[in-house]
């Protein structure tokens, strides 16, 4: 399997935090990365890196074998790499229809010229449709984004990155703040729509229950180093992970 992402050497200090000691990470398309660590560990650090947030003291990110290390975060989105935030992005003003919309409106091209203009709109409706379907947003299709349910907003946040066709996802804790029943739901949603499109996904995550249930593979970071990269079962079983991370030793 081919390689999506790469990070080199990354290192990023915040004075004497220590934030990116040395990250190397190889990501390969089509696969499903849970990230763990406790607060302060390194792990928002790393995606603000990789998506152009923040620029690494030294080191490399390269992705699909291109290097992007210093571009800005509108360029890397146009490269293929979109995230979702632990506080959704979305637009309160705006219906959960016109939030995709927006997000469909850019995937597709609507600024198209005028002799696909007609085409542009037809496809545009149902990109948005089927994306409505997908998530089971129809029946909040007509209600302002900034009152719908927390686990509703996150998940309008998810569909709008995914309706732009990415091809690494990032999510930064998609499920915090949401009931048992709400968190297993909405994931199922997401991994089975980036699992039809192949799409590579590294999230950060708290809820081990979530880890276990959807990633293969878990990277532990702490003290903004990579303490543990293996399989997630390998991984929640160290000792040094029960330790600073799971905090069950």
């Amino acid at each position: 399997m081919s390689l999506i992402l790469t990070t080199k050497n990354i290192f990023k200090n915040f004075e004497a935090i220590k934030a990116a000691d040395n990250i190397n990470v190889d990501i390969e398309s089509n696969s499903t990365v849970g990230l763990i660590g406790s607060n302060g560990a390194g792990k928002t650090t790393f995606l603000n890196i990789i998506t152009g947030y923040i620029t690494p003291d030294s080191g490399e990110v390269y992705f699909e074998g291109r290097r992007i290390t210093g571009t800005t975060p509108r360029q890397i989105t146009h490269l293929g790499i979109y995230r979702s935030f632990q506080i959704p992005q979305i637009f309160d003003s705006m219906t959960a229809e016109q939030n995709l919309t927006i997000s469909a409106s850019i995937a597709i091209g609507h600024q198209a010229n005028k002799q696909h203009l007609r085409a542009s709109e037809r496809s545009l409706i149902t990109l948005v449709k089927n994306s409505m379907d997908q998530f089971q947003l129809g029946e909040y299709r007509t209600q302002l984004a900034g009152n719908l349910p927390e686990g509703v907003r996150k998940l309008l946040d998810i569909a709008m990155s995914l309706v732009m066709k990415p091809k690494l996802l990032l999510l930064d804790e998609p499920t915090s703040g949401l009931s048992a029943d709400e968190k297993f739901n909405i994931m199922d949603m997401v991994m089975t729509a980036v699992r039809s499109k192949k799409i590579a996904v590294l999230f950060v995550e708290h809820d081990m229950e979530i880890i276990k249930k959807y990633t293969d593979r878990t990277l532990a970071f702490y003290n903004g180093q990579i303490l543990a990269d293996g399989t997630t079962n390998e991984v929640l079983a160290k000792k040094e992970v029960r330790e600073h991370v799971l905090g069950n030793v």
